[in-house]
């Protein structure tokens, strides 16, 4: 036996063994590779469908069925399957579905198929059918209105572009793969959780449920959504469908609203049929007419108002009347009815105006009796109805109002223009709607007299439609008016003077325009008059100088007292010299004699000037303030002159002020000292005492020159406490003093004439004296000659109180103010202070040893001891040594020094 055939034979039996299962209802075909010859088994003409067909007509339609698998196989290894469907075409035009299934059997040199041909006809027509029902689903998805997502382990792997919409995503990229509680609102979290848990078999559907999704765009759209339990790509996985019933929803709270209106609407509201039978009575129906809307439905509707009520005929006039109804209870009622068709009946809204009619009522008595004149003007702009109280106010009849044009009325502004039609307050109400209040204007009633009349305009109905109909209301302002002019005048003006006061003035000058100039005046020796003589001559004395001021100047320019003696000159459009001009005016006439209660007084003015050009930024009280520090300025020049303030004015008092603030703190902050100028007896050469002077070391600007910071106390408060301190210190300094310069050596200290007023000066001196222990006769107080003239009662009394004490007073500086020895012997004082201007004149103006030797010797006459300031030369010293003067004071005989610099026991100079 062959092996090889047997070998063969073994492998073709097992190719048609793995051929067998699918040969149910198959038939089995030889197709031979060598001889392109093909051979079959009965019953291929049947699986071709053409079961009258001969061999020979079979074998070319099996061979164009095989072609395919010819080919491949000729290439093949031996014993390769293959398997392929093909349509086969019947002669009737039906098509069949062929499968072949066949394998190569032979050797490389004689190779053949063997296989299998099936009908897969019906097989084929079942996948086709079940492909177009996936693709008929898949359009249903991708065409639905409704948002369809499937979601897998709680992950989002599919939506369809309905969901991408619902959404507001671009693109499902954005939401395929992103957690489903991304996009479901956390109220409806738990919820939706819930319903899928409990889909536990495939197909389980859940009931359809609302949920919040949560859109892109930070919306929110409400949507029923329905799970189903489903399987993507074998894996379970929830289906969800979901529908947007916002639209849905709105509706139905329209129709909620539309019913609840119905049911709370206070118009009564009532169906019926065509014939008139009620069939709907709303809770208003009820109240209106009070019957029960179960005793209405079914009855004729006119049985149920008490009156003829056709609806048809209200809907042929124009569907709305007004009638007079009764309720249940025999009240009557006026009612609006307005009527509409609905289906095979009418609708009747029945509003009851009874209330509103006697409110209308009401209203017409309380616009009859008002004070306040109303008009009710058309949008014709005539008037269709006047008030009593319009016509006592305007003095016009109501027959001649009404149908006329409020234009008729002359009215004029404030300023005294009169209104052109266009501005009247009703016609721009009529124009534009918008409502006038409070608006001021004058009247000229036919008599020829006028009024002033507060009017008010606002439309009598809320609709926009233009030309409106308005109601205007006035009232008599005149008297109040009237009034108000009083008070704005007694507001702006001095009540002594009738000038403009300060408020007025500034309103003034924030008001300029063009070049504006400021005089601010300031009487001198006003304080002495008003003191002296009492207040009623100061008020008198002020209102004639308020008289000549007003005199002085030009119409157009502005006086006004600002308080106490000073006044304000506000001039227009004045050159520089001008203002000099009017300056010297305003001092002069101001100088003038006046007559006051049988005396002749005198005053004088110092006068600051400010001037502001149109573009100069500076606020009316910064001008003030300008011309004020001018005044200043030109008081402490000497008074009685005119000052123009300039920057460094400004800079000036700026610093004046800023030094004022920093001296409050000196002595605090050790910045004060004090250093010692020795005197010198003239006879013996020896120094007898050192007088204390104060020095300020300011930490920025470094020493401050007393004639600077001395008199900025003065004018403040600071003088008292830096004379206190400045007492006190030289005391406590003593010891130091007279280890330096001697025992005997006595001190001075002097006295401000501030301090002179201090009624706490005496007390203070004492405290200090009895604190420290020093003897009162070492201690000399120096009083200025002016101090002492300043008010000579009063500079007596606290002399003599400090003389009680034990201490020395001696007058400083004197020969500069208008005193004599004759006056200052009635004051209890020690020594006579000569001041420096007539002791630098020694030597070299014969009136000056004259002036000083006459010092001398009257000062002797009394028993004064006499003291030169201001000694610097030895010619000097020689003069005064030849005109008998007692000690000398200056650089020549020592600088000023501090306490521990002073030359211990060393005489003088005085005696060379």
């Amino acid at each position: 036996m062959d092996t090889a055939k047997l070998d063969e034979g073994a492998k073709l039996g097992e190719g048609v063994v793995d051929l067998a299962p699918s040969a149910d209802a198959a038939v089995m075909w030889w197709f031979d590779l060598t001889t392109n010859c093909a051979t079959w088994m009965s019953g291929m003409a049947n699986l071709l469908g053409t079961p009258h067909e001969t061999d020979a007509e079979i074998r070319p339609r099996l061979v164009a069925l095989l072609e395919p698998l010819v080919v491949a196989a000729r290439t093949a290894a031996v014993w390769q399957d293959f398997a392929l469907e093909q349509p086969h075409v019947l002669p009737d035009g039906t098509t069949k579905w062929i499968q072949l299934r066949a394998c190569v059997s032979g050797d490389a040199t004689a190779k053949s198929l063997t296989g299998v041909a099936t009908d897969v006809t019906k097989r084929h027509v079942d996948r086709q059918a079940l492909a177009d029902l996936a693709d008929r689903y898949r359009l249903l998805v991708e065409l639905s209105p409704d948002a369809i997502v499937v979601h897998e382990a709680g992950v989002l792997t599919y939506t369809n572009p309905a969901g991408i919409r619902f959404l507001g995503a671009r693109s499902a990229d954005e939401i395929v793969g992103h957690p489903i509680t991304d996009f479901v609102h956390p109220a409806s979290v738990p919820e939706m959780m819930r319903r899928i848990s409990a889909l536990s078999t495939p197909g389980a559907a859940s009931e359809p449920a609302e949920a919040g999704i949560l859109r892109f765009d930070g919306g929110t759209v409400d949507v029923e959504v329905v799970s189903v339990r489903t399987t993507w790509e074998g894996r379970p996985a929830f289906q969800v469908i979901l529908r947007d019933v916002t639209a849905q929803k709105a509706a139905a709270a329209t129709l909620h609203y539309q019913a609840a209106l119905v049911a709370h609407v206070s118009d009564a509201i009532i169906a019926t049929t065509a014939e008139g039978v009620v069939t709907t009575w709303n809770p208003a129906a009820e109240t209106v007419y009070g019957r029960a809307a179960a005793d209405a439905v079914g009855e004729p509707v006119a049985d149920l108002v008490g009156a003829r009520l056709d609806p048809a005929a209200i809907v042929r006039e124009g569907g709305m009347t007004r009638a007079v109804h009764r309720r249940s209870d025999g009240a009557t009622l006026v009612i609006r009815v307005s009527a509409a068709e609905m289906d095979t009946g009418y609708v009747l809204v029945c509003a009851d105006e009874t209330a509103r009619r006697r409110a209308e009522q009401h209203f017409t008595t309380v616009v009859a009796s008002l004070e306040e004149g109303v008009l009710v003007v058309g949008s014709t702009g005539l008037v269709e109805s006047a008030n009593p109280a319009a016509e006592r106010l305007l003095g016009i009849r109501e027959e001649r109002i009404v149908g006329s044009p409020t234009t008729e009325c002359p009215l004029f502004d404030e300023k005294g223009a009169r209104l052109r039609g266009s501005e009247y307050p009703c016609v721009r109400t009529r124009r534009t709607g918008l409502p006038e209040n409070g608006r001021v204007v004058r009247l000229r009633r036919p008599d020829g007299r006028d009024i002033w009349l507060s009017v008010s305009c606002r439309p009598l109905n809320q609709v926009n439609t233009y030309p409106a109909t308005v109601v205007v209301s006035f009232t008599d302002i005149t008297e109040r008016r009237s009034i108000a002019a009083r008070l704005e005048h007694d507001a702006t003006h001095d009540a002594l003077t009738g000038l403009a006061n300060r408020t007025l003035v500034i309103r003034h000058l924030t008001s300029r325009a063009g070049t504006m100039s400021v005089l601010f005046v300031d009487l001198d020796k006003f304080k002495v008059i008003n003191d002296s003589l009492g207040h009623t001559v100061g008020d008198k004395v002020l209102r004639i100088v308020g008289e000549r001021l007003r005199r002085c100047v030009r119409g157009s320019d502005l006086v006004g007292r600002l308080g106490g003696d000073e006044f304000v000159l506000v001039a227009r459009g004045m050159s520089h010299r001008d203002l000099g001009r009017l300056a010297e005016h305003v001092r002069n006439a101001v100088a003038a004699p006046l007559h006051v209660d049988g005396r002749q007084l005198h005053l004088d003015a110092s006068i600051g000037i400010s001037t502001a050009h149109p573009e100069d930024p500076r606020s009316g009280e910064d001008l003030l303030r300008d011309s004020d520090l001018a005044m200043y300025e030109a008081k402490s020049e000497g008074r009685g002159r005119h000052v123009f303030f300039d920057v460094d004015l400004r800079e000036k008092m700026q610093r004046r002020l800023l030094l004022e603030q920093d001296l409050r703190d000196a002595a605090a902050n050790e910045q004060l000292s004090v250093v010692y100028q020795p005197i010198a007896d003239l006879r013996s050469g020896r120094v007898v005492c050192v007088e204390a002077l104060l020095r300020w070391t300011h930490p920025i600007h470094g020493a401050i020159s007393p004639a600077e910071f001395i008199p900025l106390a003065e004018e403040s408060d600071l003088i008292n406490p830096i004379g206190d301190y400045v007492l006190r210190t030289t005391i406590g300094q003593a010891p130091l003093v007279r280890s330096r310069v001697g025992q005997d050596c006595h001190l001075a200290v002097n006295l401000s004439p501030r301090q002179l007023d201090d009624p706490r000066l005496v007390a203070a001196v004492r405290d200090t004296l009895r604190t420290t222990g020093i003897a009162p006769n070492t201690l000399w107080l120096e009083i200025t000659e002016n101090a002492l003239m300043k008010d000579p009662a009063v500079a007596a009394r606290t002399v003599s109180a400090l003389r009680d004490l034990g201490v020395r007073l001696a007058i400083d500086d004197f020969g500069t103010g208008y005193s004599s020895l004759a006056q200052l012997r009635k004051l209890p004082l020690d020594q006579v202070k000569i001041d420096r201007s007539f002791v630098s004149a020694l030597g070299e103006c014969r009136e000056a040893e004259a002036i000083v030797r006459s010092i001398v010797m009257m000062a002797h006459a009394v028993n004064l001891t006499v003291v030169a300031e201001g000694v610097e030369n030895a010619c000097q010293l020689d003069v005064l040594r030849r005109l008998d003067c007692d000690q000398v004071q200056g650089f020549r005989i020592g600088k000023p020094t501090s306490p521990d610099r002073l030359p211990i026991g060393q005489p003088s100079t005085a005696g060379r």
